[in-house]
């Protein structure tokens, strides 16, 4: 995957936390050494638990383009179910990976087009780090480090100094631990 330029898609539902992790990881990148890093949201009508999107673009050089990502080189799939309404690979490049939150094994997806797929149980390392409020396990940081551990295009030391810029104190340790853990717990399928 060239990493000079990189877009990535994420794929949520509404109070998922697509547009937050979408901003840290943007911190992350510019900490990583990428000169030109974007975040942006693509908001309609939607409700919480309708589908939503948010985007990134990241490169060596500034990013001048604003734009909804169409040609992402990563996807990030926060919710599994949405597999079965969204083509979440639509205008994906070739080498392109998706990265899944899921307790399932990478071959068990049957993505439109062949693709490379990650998966991480992100909501399991959230949980297991102590990120839930009123019963909601909040998994949008923890996969992070599924994603620094997929795609090797932002380090898990970045990943872990934005999360620290952006949270303080407990809530921050434990959004640094439910990184981590997805990290580790990451699964890439064969190319």
């Amino acid at each position: 995957m060239n990493n000079n330029y990189i877009e990535v898609r994420w794929h949520g539902r509404g109070g998922q936390g697509a547009v937050t992790a979408a901003e840290i990881l943007a911190q992350a990148a510019f900490l990583e050494g990428y000169k030109g890093v974007t975040a942006a949201p693509f908001f309609g009508a939607e409700r919480r638990g309708a589908p939503v999107i948010a985007t990134n673009r990241f490169a060596r050089e500034p990013v001048r383009t604003l734009s909804l990502v169409q040609k992402p080189s990563v996807v990030v799939v926060l919710d599994e179910t949405i597999l079965d309404v969204v083509d979440v690979t639509a205008g994906m490049r070739p080498e392109g990976i998706v990265i899944i939150n899921s307790k399932k094994a990478p071959e068990r997806f049957h993505l439109p087009s062949s693709r490379q797929v990650a998966v991480t149980d992100a909501t399991r390392w959230a949980s297991e780090a102590g990120l839930i409020i009123a019963g909601t396990v909040l998994f949008n940081t923890a996969i992070l480090g599924g994603f620094s551990s997929a795609t090797g295009l932002v380090s898990m030391a970045n990943i872990e100094k934005a999360l620290r810029e952006h949270f303080k104190g407990e809530a921050c340790e434990k959004n640094v631990l439910g990184a981590k853990l997805a990290s580790q717990g990451t699964v890439v399928s064969p190319t």
